[in-house]
């Protein structure tokens, strides 16, 4: 299995052709906010993007779609969905993918976002 930890997330800002991806709801999103550089294809939508054009894909998400070779980064709340959108990049053939177990709650602790 292929992980990532916090300071390799925090860090996908300074690297341009990384790809972080933000499987949870729209609603999840609005409800907590994103890791920044995070792009958002919920989870119910990844494996139609995984399909998309170049076009389709830079319409629909703002970046250009990635090659099977470009690092993507999966988080979602907790780590389960990450891990299956990991799975299911492997299985489209997106060799460099890997998941980040402590997603959100993780993110969200060591960045002091639980404090009231």
């Amino acid at each position: 299995m292929a992980t990532v930890t916090y300071e390799e997330v925090k860090d996908v800002p300074n690297q341009p052709n990384t790809y972080l991806i933000d499987v949870r709801n729209k609603d999840e999103l609005a409800r907590t906010g994103v890791i920044p550089g995070a792009i958002s294809v919920p989870m119910t939508d990844l494996e139609a993007a995984f399909q998309m054009s170049e076009n389709d894909f830079k319409t629909a998400l703002n970046r250009d779609k990635p090659s099977k070779a470009t690092v993507l980064i999966f988080t979602c709340q907790a780590g389960g969905r990450a891990k299956r959108a990991y799975e299911l990049a492997v299985a489209n053939g997106y060799e460099n993918a890997k998941y980040y177990p402590g997603s959100w709650t993780e993110w969200a602790e060591k960045e002091g976002l639980n404090k009231a």
